[in-house]
């Protein structure tokens, strides 16, 4: 398949800033770029209507940008808790995803879409999570998930205290050799 040249209306992560012709495979320029807007194809016109629009874009990029700085210092150290059933082992009955997080996070606060949380790997146990937000192309802020069974085990993570089976009283290992008297002889008939 023939790759598809496009002009950028806004930077995207790993492939390039406003204005930049890219060319991309068909199937992610038809079915994310050009629905979301993203982008527009490089034909003579609509090269001809970026450039008019150029400046008109950029500052309204800026104006955008600004404002999630803003944001950001805001709630900067954000933390939000998501209550999950766990095993024993403290792995998770599932996992979260980025739908629980921004809704954690309007909860909290920061109103935020499933599509600008930024998952590395999906979380799976219980525990403290670091996913980025993404405000704008340009902005993003860590946010930390706490995973708990319960509230106030979450309190006890973000105290940094361990929990579950790990905070179980550990059992002494005892010695073999110290388990039977030195002096005592064993019964031999």
């Amino acid at each position: 398949m023939a790759a598809v040249e496009l002009i950028l209306l806004q930077r995207i992560e790993k492939l390039g800033q406003m204005g930049d012709v890219v060319r991309v495979k068909p199937g992610f320029a038809r079915n994310y770029l050009l629905p979301q807007k993203k982008a527009l194809r490089a034909n003579k016109n609509n090269l001809a209507k970026f450039e008019e629009q150029r400046a008109q874009l950029e500052a309204q990029n800026i104006k955008r940008r600004e404002e999630a700085e803003r944001l950001a210092e805001r709630v900067g150290g954000l933390t939000v808790v998501i209550i999950r059933q766990a095993g024993e082992s403290g792995s998770l009955y599932g996992s979260v995803s980025a739908r629980d997080i921004s809704d954690a996070s309007t909860e909290a606060g920061l109103t935020i879409n499933r599509q600008q949380v930024i998952l590395e790997h999906p979380i799976k146990n219980l525990g403290l999570s670091k996913v980025r937000v993404s405000l704008h192309p340009e902005v993003s802020i860590p946010v930390t998930v706490n995973v708990a069974r319960s509230p106030e085990e979450a309190l006890k993570q973000a105290r940094g205290e361990r929990v579950g089976g790990e905070a179980e009283e550990e059992e002494e290992v005892l010695d073999p050799a110290t388990l039977f008297d030195a002096d005592a002889q064993p019964d031999v008939p």
